[in-house]
């Protein structure tokens, strides 16, 4: 068999093992985006609602979806307690739920529920913000567990970590980027926190490697809360790690790191926690500086120390394009990149940078959550849950619709999803499941 029909078969593998399915906090292509068609564009919390299902607290992880299946991170609030939950895809019957531990916060902000899980269609892993790490199958039956903390030490954060877990031919990835001394009496004392990436056998939970990811960040600057993104380009495979004021391409089998760029925050400030995630697509990997600052777009298949001249550009005019929390979407040839601090959405052309169109999102509170991309829509939810309906050929807002009615001090923080020709939905107290039956 020749090499090109044999990347044709992984590539008709892939898609097939794909087709449907948002098994990932970035959805199947790790981008934010879908090839789902026919997705909705105009429904309310009660008109073409397939189903809808009470949550008993609010939490930030986004809903995953593997072919029947319906996996969401949560939280008991009247019982403290954190939750792992899988629902029915067709009628959003509760499947099973178990408790993982009790506590669910450390301060006000979030709670330790933020990170999505994933699966692979043959265990989904939960992952959460007190360091615990559990598998289960698919039915619900426990294959293993531990804790992170009680492993490599406390994480050394500021605020709640949160980085969602990848799954990846045939491992599980999990990232902690954090500071190197405790912060608020977190963290080690006795000896230097170490960042890491961590490969963990994902049937067994079993430790296959774990790499110490260096920086030179200081204070707050050291602290992500990305998530490990896998990318291919020129036959080469990598996860892209942002965070610590670096951005790293590494080797999915052993860790070892292939690049490294990090040129954004040259003077060490030393508040710049990142947020986003790194998005890779045109040939470039994205990385958004904090607060504020410009998107870079670094030319993909480097190798070793990078200078400037690995950036194929950085955004001009940071009113445009520019952001602190949502991680970009790469969809129909292009970036779309949500700024949660300007309050705009614009279409970016990976190539130069050019940015195709701009528009306002609509006023009111943040649109934080990183965006979806599919069926010719861009589709944004902010805070009060209010979902934003774009048109990605142009940027026309089509239809805005409220789907919550917050509590004090709750707001709605997970990403929309799409999955076999439906929209899900987290609000602060309910799962929808919004469209036609996707059976």
């Amino acid at each position: 068999m020749t090499y090109r029909a044999l990347l044709t078969l992984l590539v008709v593998a892939a898609t097939s093992a794909k087709a449907g399915n948002w098994p990932h906090w970035r959805g199947p292509y790790f981008n934010g985006s879908t090839d789902e068609k026919d997705l909705p564009s105009d429904w309310s919390r009660t008109e073409n609602v397939a189903w809808h299902a009470e949550l008993p607290g609010a939490a930030a992880a986004t809903p995953i979806v593997w072919d029947d299946r319906v996996f969401l991170s949560g939280v008991d609030s009247q019982r403290d307690m954190l939750q792992a939950m899988c629902f029915d895809r067709t009628s959003g019957r509760l499947l099973w739920q178990h408790d993982v531990a009790r506590g669910m916060r450390q301060d006000e902000r979030s709670n330790y529920a933020s990170a999505s899980p994933v699966t692979d269609g043959k265990i989904v892993v939960f992952f959460y913000g007190n360091g615990d790490v559990v598998a289960y199958d698919l039915d619900g039956n426990r294959r293993w567990a531990r804790n992170l903390h009680d492993d490599y030490g406390p994480f050394a954060f500021q605020w709640t970590f949160s980085a969602s877990p990848t799954l990846l031919d045939g491992k599980l990835y999990l990232q902690v980027l954090q500071r190197d001394v405790p912060v608020r009496g977190r963290g080690l004392a006795d000896r230097p926190n170490e960042s890491y990436l961590l490969a963990v056998e994902p049937e067994t939970g079993e430790t296959l490697w774990r790499h110490v990811r260096p920086s030179e960040a200081v204070a707050e600057s050291r602290e992500a809360f990305t998530t490990p993104i896998p990318f291919s380009h020129g036959g080469r495979r990598e996860l892209l790690v942002a965070g610590g004021d670096a951005l790293t391409g590494h080797d999915p089998e052993t860790g070892r790191e292939l690049w490294r760029w990090g040129d954004w925050n040259p003077v060490r400030i030393s508040h710049w926690r990142l947020v986003p995630s790194p998005v890779a697509g045109g040939g470039v990997v994205l990385l958004c500086a904090p607060k504020g600052h410009p998107v870079y777009a670094i030319r993909a298949g480097g190798r070793g120390p990078l200078d400037d001249a690995a950036v194929a550009w950085t955004s001009r005019d940071v009113r445009e394009v520019t952001s602190d929390v949502p991680t970009p979407a790469f969809y129909d040839g292009d970036f779309f990149v949500l700024s949660d601090l300007r309050r705009s959405l614009a279409r970016v052309d990976p190539r130069t940078g050019e940015v195709k169109w701009s528009v306002p999102t609509p006023q009111g509170p943040k649109y934080e959550a990183s965006p979806l991309a599919a069926d010719g829509k861009i589709y944004l939810i902010n805070f009060d849950g209010d979902v934003a309906i774009f048109a990605a050929q142009t940027g026309e807002l089509l239809k805005g619709i409220a789907m919550d009615d917050p509590a004090p001090g709750e707001v709605v923080r997970a990403s929309v999803i799409a999955a076999h020709g439906q929209l899900y939905i987290r609000t602060t107290r309910r799962l929808y499941c919004v469209g036609k039956d996707g059976r």
